[in-house]
């Protein structure tokens, strides 16, 4: 497995851009919630606990934020847990509300992101590889971490990496 610095540095290089990366600070959790509304109709019962594909998914995807950093994997347990409630909150509503608000969020996340890319005046990461998709999470939690001055050593290996990514596309 790569790690969090060469698979933050491969996205870094198609996100320059900040109008690219305030697009995605909206557009990625945006998406990331409609998944979980669809998700969260899939559940099974464990000793009357009801748990949720949304809720599998989540902590799949935390459990791999965790093994590449642990305090940035914690934020996206918070972060998660909190789009995972409003996730369940908006499936609840029933299905025709649900699937207008899946939609409407997905579509329009997309539509963000699709505007963030023509500023940067790249396509996006994952059009060279779909993995990028679990990448976005996590590099927008990095990027509000290097705002408040926390990992100074892995913000500069990402941007070096990236800036050399972007010389050689």
């Amino acid at each position: 497995m790569k790690s969090l610095a060469d698979q933050m540095a491969i996205y870094a290089a198609y996100h320059q851009d900040a109008r690219n990366k305030a697009t995605h600070f909206i557009g990625v959790p945006i998406i990331v919630l409609s998944l979980f509304i669809p998700l969260a109709w899939l559940r099974v019962e464990f000793g009357g606990v009801a748990i949720s594909a949304a809720m599998l998914f989540a902590a799949v995807v935390v459990l791999y934020y965790l093994v590449l950093d642990v305090p940035m994997g914690f934020a996206m347990a918070v972060i998660f847990a909190a789009l995972l409630w409003v996730g369940d909150r908006i499936a609840a509503l029933g299905a025709a509300h649900a699937w207008a608000w899946f939609a409407a969020l997905f579509i329009g996340g997309w539509l963000l992101q699709l505007v963030g890319h023509v500023y940067e005046g790249r396509r996006p990461a994952l059009a060279d590889n779909l993995f990028q998709i679990f990448v976005a999470p996590i590099f927008l939690v990095a990027e509000a971490f290097f705002a408040l001055g926390y990992k100074p050593r892995l913000r500069e290996a990402v941007q070096r990496r990236a800036m050399e990514m972007r010389a050689t596309a």
